[in-house]
């Protein structure tokens, strides 16, 4: 569905937390049951597409978080009138899963078992961890470690302890 918006301030402060307004009526028919329920596609000014999630704005309207890398490549400001398109993201997890992390999933049941009994959300935070680093050996040395990570705290993630099992495992 296509429609013009407004990219918002979100939040009073001195730094730019930037969101694009999307009223009720559009928001509500994307928002549907189950893990993946405010998870949508949206393309920006016909240009940039990626996978993201519906905000509730607080007054019954969404928004949905457009990051400063995305501004600065479409050259966008704080009241700038853009064009969007939304579509329902109908994908497993909300966000593409990196072929380490599958490879990893198909040789380690037990910790494919307990990353897969996570919530929605806290398995797309840790897909991206793994998806982030350009390089793939290290891609791969994040899925290790967080399916060693969880299968030791069976299945508690604390990401505090995550971030301290990163250290210890690569870089003493």
């Amino acid at each position: 569905m296509k429609f013009t918006s407004t990219l918002i301030q979100l939040y009073e402060t001195d730094v730019w937390y930037a969101g694009l307004h999307v009223p009720r009526a559009i928001a509500e028919r994307f928002i549907t049951e189950g893990a993946n329920k405010y998870r949508v596609w949206l393309t920006l000014q016909e240009t940039e597409r990626w996978q993201c999630a519906l905000m509730p704005q607080g007054n019954g309207d969404y928004f949905i978080n457009i990051n400063k890398q995305i501004r600065e490549r479409l050259d966008l400001a704080e009241n700038q009138e853009v064009t969007a398109e939304l579509e329902k993201d109908t994908t497993e997890y909300g966000m593409p899963l990196p072929d380490e992390l599958a490879e990893l999933f198909a040789v380690d049941p037990e910790g494919s078992k307990i990353f897969h009994a996570l919530t929605p959300g806290r398995m797309r935070a840790l897909i991206y961890r793994v998806s982030k680093p350009k390089g793939m050996d290290t891609r791969i040395r994040h899925a290790v470690t967080i399916l060693e990570y969880l299968k030791s705290t069976g299945g508690k993630l604390d990401f505090k302890e995550l971030n301290q099992a990163y250290s210890e495992r690569w870089y003493t």
